[in-house]
């Protein structure tokens, strides 16, 4: 099963240089999670699957943690959920986009995407 939050909208102080993290900037981030939750299929409880709400917040927590790097960030992003639901994630895919990176052209967005799988749950 494939649990998805698409296009979740933050501004953060991420960048590498020092102007950016402190003005800051909108980012836009994707996350895919692989799960077994078939249970909940069948019992309709919140318990048997990854709470969405759950998975904002932790979202929510990294991106206030400025980094320079974007990939910095969907590192952390992705150990805190597989920390939190180690025995139910087997993959994490996450993108991050700057929206409007500043480096003198027009550019919609910056991104990085990381994805990684982890061992059997």
């Amino acid at each position: 099963m494939q649990i998805e939050l698409k296009q979740m909208k933050f501004y953060a102080y991420h960048g590498v240089m020092e102007q950016e993290r402190k003005v800051g900037n909108n980012f836009l981030v994707d996350i895919g999670l692989e799960t077994d939750a078939e249970q909940s299929v069948i019992s309709d409880d919140l318990s048997d699957t990854i709470s969405y709400a759950d998975v904002f917040q932790i979202v929510q927590a990294e991106m206030q943690i400025p980094s320079k790097l974007l990939e910095h960030v969907c590192g952390r992003i992705i150990s805190a959920i597989h920390e939190r639901w180690e025995t139910q994630v087997r993959s994490v895919d996450v993108r991050l986009a700057k929206l409007n990176p500043p480096f003198g052209g027009d550019v919609k967005e910056a991104a990085v995407r990381i994805k990684r799988v982890f061992q059997s749950v």
